[in-house]
C-alpha cells in the first residue's frame, strides 16, 4: 500500500519534461548477469573495477504510459532529440551510411528512446542518484558494435590485464544472448562531472552504455567505473578516523543509549 501511495504521489506531481524519482522499469532476472557483475568487481591492487549488468524491460504497464505521455507533452514521441556526438570520434563519421545500407541518424534519438534511457539510469542507480534532469545532449548514439566492443575491451583490458583474455568472449557471448547485439541501437551515457554519478574523487574512467533492442522492447545497461587505489585507502583510512572520534566523543559526552 505504501509503494502504491508513494507512486501515485510521484505520478500525481509529474510535471513538464521532468521524471518522477521512481519509475516502473522492471529488471530482469539474469543469473548470467549477475555471474558477470560480481567477476567485474575486482582489485587490482593500483585501482578497484566495478562493473554492472543489467537487463531492463521496456513494455509499459499502465501508469508508465500516463508517465510517458506527461514526459512528451512538450513534444511527440517520435520528435528526434539532439544527441552528443560519440566520443573519440570525428563529425564527419556521423550520420553516414551504416553496414547494412540504412542511413542512420547517429546524432539523434526520438523521445521515447530518450524516456527509455533515462527510466532505465533512474532505476539502475536509485536512491543515490536521480536523473529526472538528464537531457539529450547528455547521450550519445554510438556508432557501430565494433567501437563499442573495442572501447570496452580496452578499457577493462588495461585495468585487468591478461585475466579479461578469457573473460571478454565470454562477456560479450552473455550480452549477445540476452539482447542480440546486431539488433541493438546503442547508447552512451556522458554527463557532465556534476552529473555524473561516477565524478567522484579518485574515479578514473568509467562508461555507460545502453544496448537497445526495438523488437524485443528490452535494454541491457552496462556500466562501470576505475577508482584509485591510493585515494580509495586514504578515503577508508579517514571514514575510520571519524568513527573513532566519534566514538570517543559519544562516550565522553553522552549517555550511549541517547546516540544514534
Amino acid at each position: 500500500i505504501y509503494i502504491d501511495v508513494c507512486f501515485c504521489i510521484n505520478a500525481f506531481l509529474f510535471t513538464g519534461s521532468t521524471l518522477p524519482l521512481r519509475i516502473a522499469m522492471k529488471l530482469l532476472e539474469s543469473s548470467s548477469f549477475e555471474a558477470l557483475s560480481s567477476r567485474l568487481c575486482v582489485e587490482t591492487g593500483e585501482s578497484r573495477i566495478l562493473g554492472r549488468m543489467e537487463s531492463y524491460s521496456c513494455k509499459m504497464a499502465g501508469d508508465d504510459k500516463h508517465m510517458f505521455k506527461q514526459f512528451c507533452q512538450e513534444g511527440e514521441p517520435h520528435v528526434l532529440e539532439a544527441l552528443s556526438p560519440p566520443q573519440s570520434t570525428s563529425p564527419s563519421k556521423l550520420g553516414k551510411s551504416s553496414e547494412d545500407g540504412e542511413n542512420h541518424l547517429s546524432d539523434k534519438c526520438c523521445r521515447k528512446t530518450l524516456f527509455y534511457l533515462i527510466t532505465t539510469l533512474n532505476e539502475s542507480f536509485r536512491p543515490d542518484y536521480d536523473f529526472s534532469a538528464a537531457r539529450a545532449h547528455e547521450f550519445s548514439r554510438e556508432p557501430s558494435l565494433n567501437w563499442v566492443a573495442n572501447a570496452v575491451n580496452g578499457s577493462l583490458f588495461s585495468a585487468v590485464g591478461e585475466e579479461f583474455n578469457s573473460l571478454g568472449p565470454e562477456l560479450w557471448n552473455v550480452i549477445d544472448q540476452e539482447i542480440n547485439l546486431q539488433s541493438c541501437d546503442i547508447y552512451s551515457y556522458n554527463p557532465d562531472l556534476d552529473s555524473d554519478p561516477f565524478g567522484e574523487e579518485g574515479s578514473l574512467w568509467s562508461f555507460n552504455y545502453f544496448f537497445y533492442n526495438k523488437k524485443l522492447k528490452r535494454i541491457v545497461f552496462f556500466t562501470c567505473r576505475a577508482l584509485n587505489g591510493y585515494n580509495r585507502h586514504i578515503k577508508l583510512d579517514m571514514e575510520l578516523d571519524d568513527e573513532e572520534e566519534m566514538d570517543g566523543f559519544t562516550e565522553d559526552r553522552f549517555p550511549r543509549a541517547l546516540c544514534v
